[in-house]
C-alpha cells in the first residue's frame, strides 16, 4: 500500500560534499507536503553550510547532536552569531543573509523546517558568481583583476570546510531572541502516557508563522484523536516507533508504523491520532505553520454535544453516551488500556 502521509528521510534526494550532506522532503518527491518543506542538514568536523538565504520561506531548526555557531545578518545592517547546542532550536526569518558552522569534534546533525513547501535558496557563492570581475571590481572601487583569482559559479558551494580557526565573540554565548531551548524548556502537559514541551510564540515571541513541539508518548502513552483548525502538522520521529492513522475528507483512511528518521505530513483540520507500538519512549519533534498552533480532541469535544445528537448522530444503544466518562477539556495524552489493533 503506497502512504501518502508518510516519507522515508532515507530514500529523499541527498546532496553530499566531502565535509557534509543536506537531505530534502520538499513537495516534489513529498506532493502532499502544503506550506511546509523539511532538510536534514549534517556538517562534518569543521564543516560549514555557506552563506545563503532563503526568499520565500522563514527557517526553523533543532540540532540534534552536535554544536553549531549561526551567524547573521539581517536587514538594517544588523549582525548576530549564537551558539546553537544539542536540544535547542533556532529561527531565521526570511531573506537573512546566514551560515551555519559546527563547533563540534564530531558531526551536527541539525533539522530545519520551512515555512513554504518549495524553498527558494540563495547562496553567497553562486552570487558572486554571476557578476563579471568589472562589475566586482565597481562594486568594492577596485580593479576588476582583483577578483580573477576567485574560482566562481553560479552553482551554489553548499558545504564546505572552514579555513583557520573558529572565531566565536563571547557575544555568542549570551541569550537570543532567535534560539530556544527546547530540551530544558518544562512540560506545559504531562500525563502518565508522557508529555509535551512547547515552543510557541507565548514563550517564544520571535516565532511569526512557525511552532515546534516536543513530544513524548511512553509505552502506554497515545496522543488522543484530535486535529489542529487552522494549522498543518510536519513530525520528525526522533527515537521509538509508532503508530498514526489519518482521515482524509473522501473518507479514506491512512494508517501506517513509522520509524527513527521517518517524517510526516497532516494538513489543516485532518483528524489523527499517535500512539508509542514499544515499550521504549516514542520521541516526536513536531512542527507547525502557526505560531500558537490549536487542536480539538476527542475526550474535550464530543461530548460538549448533547446525548440526544450524539445517540442520533452514531445510533448509539440506550445509555452509551451517558455511562461514557466525561472531559470538559482535552485530555491531549491518554494511557493506553486495551492491546494493541491489528494493522491491516
Amino acid at each position: 500500500m503506497t502512504v501518502s502521509h508518510l516519507f522515508h528521510l532515507n530514500e529523499a534526494h541527498t546532496r553530499l560534499t566531502e565535509w557534509g550532506k543536506r537531505i530534502i522532503a520538499n513537495k516534489r518527491n513529498f506532493p502532499v507536503l502544503q506550506g511546509m518543506s523539511f532538510y536534514r542538514l549534517i556538517l562534518y568536523p569543521n564543516g560549514i553550510r555557506e552563506p545563503h538565504w532563503h526568499a520565500n520561506a522563514d527557517e526553523l531548526g533543532y540540532c540534534l547532536t552536535g554544536k553549531v555557531l549561526i551567524s547573521l545578518y539581517e536587514t538594517g545592517n544588523v549582525k548576530k552569531k549564537f551558539i546553537v547546542n544539542q536540544g535547542e532550536a533556532f529561527l531565521i526569518s526570511s531573506g537573512t543573509l546566514h551560515s551555519i558552522e559546527n563547533m563540534s569534534e564530531e558531526a551536527s546533525d541539525l533539522i530545519l523546517q520551512f515555512s513554504h513547501e518549495e524553498p527558494e535558496d540563495f547562496a553567497l557563492s553562486s552570487t558572486f558568481g554571476m557578476f563579471t570581475d568589472a562589475v566586482l571590481g565597481n562594486t568594492w572601487g577596485v580593479a576588476s583583476d582583483y577578483f580573477k583569482p576567485l574560482l566562481r559559479s553560479t552553482e551554489e558551494v553548499l558545504i564546505t570546510l572552514r579555513k583557520g580557526n573558529h572565531l566565536v565573540p563571547r557575544s555568542a554565548f549570551y541569550p537570543s531572541p532567535n534560539r530556544f531551548n527546547l530540551d530544558q524548556t518544562p512540560p506545559l502537559i504531562t500525563r502518565d502516557g508522557g508529555s509535551a514541551k512547547l515552543a510557541r510564540q507565548s514563550v517564544w515571541p520571535a516565532l511569526k508563522n512557525q511552532a515546534i513541539y516536543s513530544l513524548e508518548l511512553k509505552g502506554t502513552g497515545m496522543r488522543e484523536p484530535h486535529w489542529h483548525p487552522e494549522t498543518a502538522e510536519l513530525g520528525f520521529v526522533r527515537k521509538g516507533k509508532g503508530r498514526m492513522s489519518i482521515l482524509s475528507p473522501k473518507g479514506c483512511v491512512d494508517t501506517y508504523e513509522m520509524n527513527e528518521g521517518d517524517i510526516y505530513f497532516i494538513p489543516k483540520a485532518y483528524p489523527h491520532h499517535i500512539e508509542n507500538l514499544t515499550e521504549e519512549t516514542l520521541h516526536l519533534l513536531i512542527f507547525f505553520d502557526q505560531p500558537m498552533p490549536g487542536d480539538i480532541g476527542l475526550t474535550g469535544s464530543v461530548k460538549s454535544f448533547s446525548n440526544e445528537v450524539l445517540d442520533s448522530t452514531l445510533s448509539a444503544p440506550p445509555n452509551f453516551f451517558t455511562d461514557l466518562p466525561t472531559y470538559y477539556e482535552d485530555l491531549f495524552i491518554v494511557d493506553k488500556v486495551n492491546p494493541l489493533d491489528r494493522l491491516l
